[in-house]
């Protein structure tokens, strides 16, 4: 089964705090399993329900130890900070310098219904912000500095525009009519 499409910067669903999975059941075991699908032939290491366009706060991810479902996910705790390059399979092409806390500490449930208490940092811990973030409603380009995110809004609307990488803001391209 192909994966699903991933929703891309500038469609409202990504900016939409998404609802808490109120059962677990068949249908949210098939949407993860098609997620991970999906991530997988991104390739990305996490990725949350609204970036498939399901309004529900599950996501998924793998980092190397096989992938894993995060249902009705929180952050408890969180220490440190950490600096790291991250994209976003939402905006695919496109990765910054992030800070972001270090270590966090995750509650959630599994696909079994299960409490899940998780403790991470480094990448584990930036996958887990990350993918909340989404389920929140909140994209990378809202954690750059004011003129980072001038510079990514300029060359993502460019792409909206379906502009030529080299002419973000369409200026030569109405220059050289």
């Amino acid at each position: 089964m192909p994966g699903l499409p991933i929703r891309q910067f500038g469609d409202p669903v990504l900016k939409e705090r998404t609802r808490e999975v109120e059962q677990i059941d068949g249908a949210v075991a098939s949407l993860a399993a098609s997620m991970i699908e999906t991530m997988y032939e991104a390739p990305g290491s996490g990725l949350a329900a609204n970036q498939i366009g399901v309004l529900r706060r599950i996501f998924v991810y793998d980092i190397g130890d096989g992938p894993r479902t995060v249902i009705n996910p929180r952050i408890v705790e969180s220490d440190g900070e950490w600096t790291y390059e991250e994209g976003c399979l939402s905006i695919p092409g496109l990765s910054w310098d992030i800070v972001r806390p270090d270590a966090v500490h995750l509650v959630g449930l599994d696909l079994d219904g299960n409490e899940l208490s998780l403790e991470a940092s480094e990448l584990e811990g930036r996958v887990f912000q990350h993918e909340l973030d989404h389920l929140d409603g909140i994209l990378l380009v809202e954690r750059l500095s004011p003129e980072q995110r001038k510079e990514a809004l300029r060359i993502l609307r460019g792409r909206t525009l379906h502009l030529p990488d080299g002419d973000p803001d369409g200026l030569s391209s109405m220059l050289s009519l």
